[in-house]
């Protein structure tokens, strides 16, 4: 969910209160606040409504027809079809601690007692935004982690420990669509000598360059590229045949060759870059991961040994 929706649900209060009374007078304290009130006769409503209006905060009655209160917390607290969590306050008349329990037990977050004050409604719900600001920034740190761990820092693109995770969860995709896969290794040519004439400052521009270069290049959504190693980039082309691959990998490879790089000082660099292609159908032909790289592995040395700066494709026998 985006900040700006997460913003607006935590504006939006579902109130579940079978008694249209009540409901009209918590509503109109709610709304007096900026609060935009949306109204549900029993738990159930309440969840078919979440489900089609997100509101991060509800105040639901205990005691309803259909579905009441804590039946509503405990359906709630098992569903995970929602962009968000649900911080939920329990009215009721009850103050014996083992149904307070039960509540809580059950999910709910808060509770308030009938009849319910206006300030301290608004208090309770101070609180409730407190909370889930601070699950937000926490899930936003642990998203943040997350993407960091399988990032590569100095290009942007993804490591080698997201290649190895997920080309083989790629070759089990294409092989359950019954379809090829794609893989490109491209590797900048003389990249040492690069580093050493130029520094390694320079060399690092470039691989940036290069890899946003490369970026802009995949189909959206379809096609991504890892930083494989120091000056190698794997690319894995779903839906892609060897043909494909090769043409890919050929259009690229020229790109790179007319593409001036900067590397500060007003200087600008031209590279070349070899690429070994290797395209599979796992539906038709058993391979692993690793037999998968070798085999585009190998075309690349193929593409060094025969003079760098071109494209070679390797058949899977």
């Amino acid at each position: 969910m985006k900040a700006s929706d997460e913003m607006e649900s935590e504006k939006k209060i579902l109130i579940i209160e079978d008694s249209s009374t009540q409901a009209l007078k918590l509503k109109l304290v709610l709304e007096e606040h900026g609060y935009s009130v949306i109204l549900a006769k029993n738990g159930r409503e309440g969840l078919d409504i979440l489900r089609r209006v997100f509101c991060q905060i509800v105040i639901t009655d205990w005691v309803m027809p259909e579905m009441n209160g804590v039946e509503f917390c405990r359906v709630l607290r098992a569903t995970t079809d929602l962009p968000g969590y649900v911080y939920v306050i329990l009215l009721t008349a009850r103050k014996n601690l083992d149904d307070l329990v039960t509540a809580f037990d059950a999910g709910a977050d808060d509770y308030l007692t009938k009849p319910v004050h206006p300030a301290e409604l608004m208090a309770r719900l101070k609180t409730a935004l407190r909370i889930i600001n601070l699950e937000r920034s926490l899930k936003q740190r642990n998203e943040e982690i997350a993407r960091l761990a399988v990032m590569d820092s100095l290009t942007g693109l993804f490591n080698r420990r997201y290649f190895n995770e997920n080309l083989p969860k790629a070759l089990m995709a294409a092989k359950r669509r019954k379809q090829p896969i794609g893989l490109i290794i491209a590797d900048i040519d003389h990249f040492k000598m690069v580093n050493d004439t130029y520094g390694h400052q320079a060399g690092d521009k470039v691989l940036q360059q290069l890899a946003k270069l490369i970026s802009s290049s995949l189909r959206t959504g379809l096609d991504w590229v890892a930083r494989y190693g120091g000056e190698e980039f794997a690319i894995i082309l779903p839906e892609t045949d060897l043909v494909g691959a090769h043409t890919a990998a050929e259009r690229l490879r020229l790109v790179i060759a007319h593409t001036p790089f900067d590397i500060g000082a007003e200087q600008e660099l031209r590279i070349t870059a070899s690429f070994g292609v290797a395209s599979v159908r796992p539906a038709e032909q058993a391979i692993t991961m690793e037999q998968f790289v070798d085999i585009a592995d190998s075309a690349l040395y193929k593409a060094k040994n025969l003079g760098r700066n071109r494209v070679e494709a390797a058949e899977i026998a």
